[in-house]
């Protein structure tokens, strides 16, 4: 998959569209593609090319989340323009990297989708809904650092997460999150009057026809961003219906920044701990498969240590979140699509998309425009933003060697064990409270029942027979292949 790396060698002339200044003069080193420096105008624009791929999967969570509590708009705004903040940080920690920690691959880092479903069991199950934020921030901070110990780890333990296992859990947390994109189509007040009515179900399918056309008729850049231009088109014909509501923007400081702990201070709760340590695992899991993808695609191959270094950063990353009130992060899997798709390989042009990113984490004002996409708007797109979560898993099981009855046993019952919440919420009703915290996250239920079936089949007692092993993940084309085709799916992510 993976085209030959054009370094810059002692005696040649460097290309000014791939190498800086400094490089260009010196001339006497080999650069790999992925650390070189473009000139300042084009690492800007393709900067702001993968912060536009991904903007609306670091909004999402923070905004299901935020509702979920009954956030205002002011402080919604705020929990958005925190999450981007830290998406920034995490994202230079992985391009950039300090000691052992960051893959120093083109990766952009933001909130991971797999925790959206489980932070949303905290929220139902916290009493008093002021509490439910610090409850998942210190939640987060001790999965992060656990999972900060255990990378070097982690990553000698990747057979024990094969594609039958990952597919399964991505495919679980788009369907697990499906039901918000169906909750925000109806409007945003349950209950209300216009709850479900026609004028909200209909901007909501306006909205997924824009992105539909968009996705069909358009290409490069258009392409990758029509999600965020379907949230545009979608809020302008939402206005003359009465339905968008412009106070955020003009309430919002032009310059802010995320006091740390503005929600209070972190709580630890036995339960949510539990659950957001699975969480972390899942997407330590994900990272770890994008990381070798990348790999392959820059003509780097991620060995043992850079997927410990990776792993440790997005570890780092997610334990320093909650401090700024962030939530967990994790590697984009869409951008790794784009970095296909343009070829430009370098790790400093996703750095400067971080830095994009931190901007507008400072600038309430850009955070609270998200605040002012209607939430049958925002329906719209999430029907094609959480379905692609879905498919994306999907077309990992495709790798998955179904063809094995033993492998079609561990989709089968992992699905049926994580859709329980999904279609039967009262399920665990005798079950204690904090256990619901878990039992009502389908993609933490899921993603253990795959783990512990994948041992049962496919490992216990298999030794020898390494033939009958699903095989482990590993660096090579067609993992490469999958994630170019994979290009637009957001999130296996996260």
């Amino acid at each position: 998959m993976a085209t030959q790396p054009r370094f810059t060698k002692q005696g040649t002339t460097p290309d000014p569209s791939e190498v800086d200044g400094e490089s260009a003069i010196q001339g006497t080193q080999e650069i790999h593609p992925v650390d070189q420096k473009l000139p300042p105008l084009k690492m800007a624009t393709t900067g702001l090319q993968h912060v536009a791929a991904m903007y609306a999967g670091v909004v999402a969570p923070p905004l299901i989340v935020g509702a979920a509590i009954g956030l205002s708009a002011k402080e919604l705004t705020f929990l958005t323009g925190a999450c981007l903040f830290t998406a920034g940080l995490a994202t230079f920690l992985q391009t950039l990297g300090i000691w052992k920690i960051g893959a120093r691959l083109p990766f952009v880092n933001g909130v991971t989708f797999a925790g959206v479903a489980p932070m949303l069991a905290v929220v139902d199950s916290t009493k008093d809904k002021d509490d439910a934020l610090p409850i998942i921030f210190g939640a987060v901070i001790v999965a992060g650092v656990l999972g900060f110990i255990a990378a070097p780890f982690f990553s000698k333990l990747v057979r024990f997460f094969p594609p039958v296992v990952t597919g399964t859990v991505i495919t679980l947390i788009g369907i697990s999150l499906m039901p918000v994109a169906f909750g925000w189509a109806q409007g945003p007040v349950p209950g209300a009057d216009d709850y479900g009515s026609m004028k909200n179900l209909g901007l909501a399918g306006i909205t997924l026809v824009i992105v539909l056309l968009l996705r069909r008729f358009t290409t490069g850049f258009v392409k990758q961003i029509a999600v965020l231009l379907g949230l545009i088109v979608g809020t302008l014909i939402a206005i003359p219906f009465g339905v968008t509501d412009f106070s955020p923007v003009g309430d919002a400081d032009i310059v802010g920044f995320p006091t740390p702990f503005h929600f209070g201070a972190p709580q630890f709760a036995a339960a949510a701990i539990v659950s957001l340590c699975v969480v972390m695992v899942v997407s330590m899991t994900e990272s770890t498969a994008d990381m070798l993808a990348l790999g392959e695609i820059v003509d780097r191959p991620a060995d043992e240590k850079t997927i410990a270094a990776g792993l440790r950063a997005d570890c780092l990353g997610s334990a320093v979140s909650p401090l700024f009130n962030g939530f967990m992060c994790s590697a984009f899997a869409q951008n790794i699509g784009l970095v296909a798709m343009t070829k430009i390989r370098s790790r400093y042009v996703v750095a400067v998309g971080g830095g994009f990113l931190v901007l507008m984490g400072l600038c309430p004002m850009a955070a609270s425009l998200i605040a002012v996409v209607p939430r049958p708007v925002l329906g719209g797109a999430g029907v094609v933003l959480f379905g692609s979560v879905a498919a994306s898993g999907i077309q990992t099981l495709v790798k998955a060697n179904l063809e094995r009855d033993n492998n079609v046993l561990i989709v089968a019952v992992s699905l049926a064990v994580g859709l329980i919440p999904i279609a039967a919420p009262e399920f665990y009703h005798a079950f204690p409270e904090t256990a619901n915290i878990i039992l009502d996250s389908g993609i933490s239920t899921g993603c253990v029942a795959a783990v512990l079936l994948n041992l049962v089949f496919n490992h216990i007692g298999k030794r020898g027979e390494d033939d009958d092993v699903t095989n482990p993940m590993e660096p090579g084309g067609e993992i490469a292949e999958q994630r170019v085709h994979e290009g637009s799916s957001p999130a296996a992510a996260h």
